[in-house]
Formats: C-alpha cells, sequence, structure tokens
C-alpha cells in the first residue's frame, strides 16, 4: 500500500516530506522519492529500499524548495527500481500515485499513437504523460490535470505537481484515501492523517471521487460532478509522540504490549465504571427488532467477525451471517427487512469492505462500522460508528486492533442480549465483570515473556505448524494460522 504526503509549505520541504513519509512506513514499501519546484523549477529525487537511501541522496545531492510531493511505493506494475520509483515526471508534471489505474494499457496505446514514448511499464507514467500531453496541448495545469483524470478508471490516490507552480497541488482520491491538512500559510495532503500528525490537527477528508486545488491559501474541493463542494475540516488527536518503537524491538512488540492498556480504553468507553448500562454513542443500536446481523470485513477483521458470531448467536440468540468483503460485494445478496449489517476494519478504508457497507446503505436497517480510526470513510458513511480505542497500529501484522475488536463486539453481543432479554441481568453483570478484569489477566499473560519466547523460538524450528480449534476457539485458530 502505497502512501503520499505533499506540501506547500514556508520552509525547505524536503526534509519535512521525508519524516512524513517515515511515519507511512507501516504501509509498507520498497522505493520512495520527493519532487519539489524551486525558482519554478521542477526537480525530483529517487532511491531504492529503506527511506535512509533516500535521505542519504539527499544529503549529497538536496533538492531545495518550499513546494513538494513524495511517496513510498510498493511495485504493483514494473519491478523495485528507481525508474519505476515516484514521483513519475513527464516534461512540466511531477505524479504519485497509490492504487491502480485499470485502463492504463489502452491509455498508452492512445498517447503511443501520438507518437509519446515510454521509459517504464508502470501504469503511474501513463498519467504523467497525459497530464503532459494535455498541457502541451495548451491546457492550464489544473484542467490539464482534470483532463488526465477525467480518462482514469480504476481506484487510486494521486497528487501532481507543476513545472512553474510554487503554489499548487492537484489532488484527486477515487477508492484511495486521502487527507488534506491546514496550517497557517501552509496546506498539506496525506494518505491518513497520522502522515500529517507533528504538522497540523486541522484536517479535512476527501471523499469519493473529489479533487482538489491546494495552494497556500487554501483547498478548493470539487465532487465526482466536478461541483464546488465544501468538506467539514476536523480538529483530529493523534499523538505523534505515540508512532515510534518507544523501546521495544519492534512495533509488533510494542503494540502486544499495549494491549492491556487499550483493551481497558475500550471498556471503559463502553461501560463506563459506575454505570449500569452499556453506552453506545449517538442514538446507539436497539437489538430488540432485529431479526439478522450481516458482519463483513476483510483478513484478521473477518476472523473477529467469525468469532462474533458465536457470541451473537448464543449470548443473544439472534442469527448472524458472515462473509468477507471482497465476496460479498460480488455476490449481491439479498438483504431482508430488519437486517443489521457491521462493517469491521481497522483502517476505516478496506475497499472491499467499504464497497459493500454502500451496497447495503439504504438495504439495511442500520450500518454500524467498528473501526479503529473515526475519521475514516467507513465510520463517515455509517449510520453509527462504534472506534475501538486501540490507538494507532503501525505493525502489519493486527494485534492490539484485534483484540480491541473482539472486545467491541463482545460488548455489542452483551447489548443484543440485554435488549433481546435473552441473559438476565445477573448473567449480564457477570459478563460485564469478567470484561473489566480483562486487562488484568492480559498483564499477567504478558509477564510470561521467558516462556512465550522459549514457545516461540521452538515454532520457529518446525518444519510445519497445525492449528487446532472448535466451537469459540475455531475462528481464533484460524486468525492464529493467518499470522
Amino acid at each position: 500500500m502505497c502512501g503520499i504526503v505533499g506540501v506547500l509549505g514556508q520552509h525547505e520541504v524536503a526534509p519535512i516530506l521525508v519524516e512524513a513519509l517515515k511515519r507511512l512506513e507501516y504501509r509498507g514499501y520498497d522505493s520512495a522519492g520527493i519532487a519539489t519546484v524551486n525558482g519554478g523549477v521542477l526537480g525530483r529525487r529517487r532511491a531504492v529500499g529503506k527511506l535512509v537511501n533516500l535521505s542519504d541522496l539527499l544529503v549529497h545531492d538536496p533538492l531545495p524548495g518550499k513546494s513538494g510531493i513524495g511517496h513510498t511505493r510498493w511495485a504493483t506494475h514494473g519491478a523495485p527500481s528507481v525508474g519505476n520509483a515516484h514521483p513519475h515526471r513527464a516534461g512540466a508534471v511531477a505524479v504519485v500515485h497509490n492504487g491502480i489505474i485499470e485502463n492504463y494499457r489502452e491509455l498508452r496505446a492512445e498517447l503511443a499513437g501520438h507518437g509519446i514514448g515510454f521509459t517504464t511499464e508502470t501504469d503511474t507514467e501513463t498519467v504523467a504523460l497525459l497530464t503532459q500531453h494535455y498541457l502541451q496541448q495548451g491546457a492550464a495545469p489544473v484542467d490539464a490535470a482534470f483532463q488526465a483524470l477525467d480518462r482514469l478508471e480504476g481506484a487510486f490516490a494521486l497528487a501532481f505537481l507543476f513545472d512553474g507552480e510554487e503554489d499548487l497541488i492537484v489532488a484527486a482520491r477515487k477508492g484511495s484515501p486521502l487527507a488534506i491538512g491546514h496550517g497557517d500559510g501552509e496546506m498539506y495532503l496525506g494518505s491518513d492523517a497520522i502522515a500529517l500528525a507533528p504538522l497540523t490537527d486541522r484536517i479535512t477528508y476527501l471523499e469519493e471521487g473529489d479533487r482538489a486545488v491546494l495552494t497556500r491559501a487554501g483547498a478548493e474541493i470539487r465532487d465526482a460532478q466536478g461541483t464546488p463542494v465544501q468538506r467539514e475540516m476536523r480538529t483530529i488527536q493523534i499523538d505523534s509522540t505515540r508512532i515510534d518503537k518507544a523501546g521495544h524491538k519492534h512495533f509488533m512488540a510494542k503494540e502486544i504490549a499495549e494491549q492491556p492498556a487499550v483493551i481497558g480504553d475500550a471498556i471503559r468507553h463502553y461501560l463506563p465504571v459506575g454505570g449500569e448500562a452499556i453506552a453506545l454513542p449517538g442514538e446507539g443500536v436497539d437489538f430488540a427488532p432485529v431479526k439478522r446481523l450481516t458482519m463483513v470485513a476483510c483478513g484478521t477483521a473477518f476472523y473477529a467477525c467469525l468469532t462474533a458470531k458465536y457470541w451473537f448467536e448464543q449470548l443473544a440468540r439472534l442469527p448472524v451471517e458472515v462473509d468477507i468483503a471482497s465476496e460479498f460485494r460480488y455476490r449481491e445478496p439479498p438483504i431482508d427487512p430488519g437486517t443489521l449489517a457491521i462493517f469491521v476494519s481497522q483502517s476505516g478504508e478496506t475497499a472491499d469492505t467499504l464497497a459493500a457497507l454502500r451496497y447495503c446503505a439504504g438495504k439495511a436497517e442500520r450500518c454500524v462500522a467498528v473501526v479503529n480510526v473515526p475519521e475514516s470513510s467507513i465510520a463517515r458513511e455509517s449510520d453509527l460508528a462504534l472506534p475501538i480505542h486501540a490507538g494507532v497500529e503501525i505493525g502489519v501484522a493486527s494485534t492490539k486492533a484485534f483484540t480491541c475488536q473482539l472486545t467491541v463486539l463482545l460488548i455489542l453481543a452483551l447489548k443484543a442480549a440485554a435488549d433481546r432479554g435473552t441473559l438476565s441481568d445477573e448473567q449480564i453483570a457477570d459478563h460485564v465483570a469478567a470484561l473489566r478484569g480483562l486487562p488484568s489477566v492480559l498483564n499477567t499473560a504478558l509477564d510470561q515473556n521467558d516462556a512465550i519466547r522459549r514457545t516461540a523460538q521452538h515454532m520457529s524450528e518446525a518444519r510445519d505448524e497445525l492449528f487446532l480449534g472448535r466451537g469459540l476457539m475455531y475462528p481464533p485458530a484460524l486468525e492464529d494460522d493467518f499470522k
């Protein structure tokens, strides 16, 4: 999953771009690069491998300028190489891109017919060359970018930087998230708010199909139909000091150790001390009239849903169907009246899960999101968003987000049991008491570091591993195998 950043600043932008890219390292990447405009001249630097390679390159070959874009690439079209790394440049335009341009081969053939040559096999180069083609035909930079965007099919996020334009970045979102950051005489762009955390806490999230023209004075946004729109600017809280290893060997170790604390946060949020009722935000959910639950997710979140299926069916006597989002969206299942749909995603931006949500919107009685990012697309487009309060998760293999998802889903199942009268008040109180004791139990388990390390070493030396589970332990066995 590639990462995009952009800055229209008051200071030299190269180090700012590199630091922002470091906060997107958790997405994975094989190369990185930046482009700036300085004195009206567009320049770029790219490197394969870790960001330190790009940093070293910039020490020996600096790239001045107060306007720029940056990118970390995970190869899809074309091998990891300097030539395939972003930004891609064609004449007076540089482009960074996250996603896939599905019709790039057709566009390449069209451009080749105009005598335009290619130097890479990437779909992103096609976007740059198409934009340059429109510039050569006389289009202004913004118009050239928009004309190119009109031709693109697929799911993508894009940012454009132009030669001679030191106060302009053009951005677009279609199926891949982009966030705009607002500063004082500065503007920022990022694949997510984490990249912008130390720079600003004022964020505008582009919605599906949006295009934005950024200058230091602000952002002009148009929707998919080209109509100027106002998108909400939110003040968000992301503690940038939490985006570090805090003395741990790696982020996964840190996030495993954080589980007792963050699960405690989730429990306190939905089961406030001294309160008798389960507290859900807004109007909450009344499970009494619900006839069926549909739960949709991908990857680890899917296994959390499979686990929760046992809870909802056994505790609340509520029929549950669990689907992998990538299959659900193409299966186009009937959504019966009285169906409550729950969508689970750590990022809140999982493309297939978001597509499934949009399919259910207007069909299901209500759509509920269980997410780790309250400002995400899935959260915003649902009728009710339930944050899991796991904090930023950097590790690729989900740990604390998975256990926080399970915690919130169990609380929901208890709420369903209470609404439907399938458990007595005393039984629910027993479950709540057990939940409140969970952080202490987890701390005790994690204190067994030496035993865990010995077991892990033994497992690492095995040729094969077999994970077994029955009943409620079957989905966790699947998640173990997935890990």
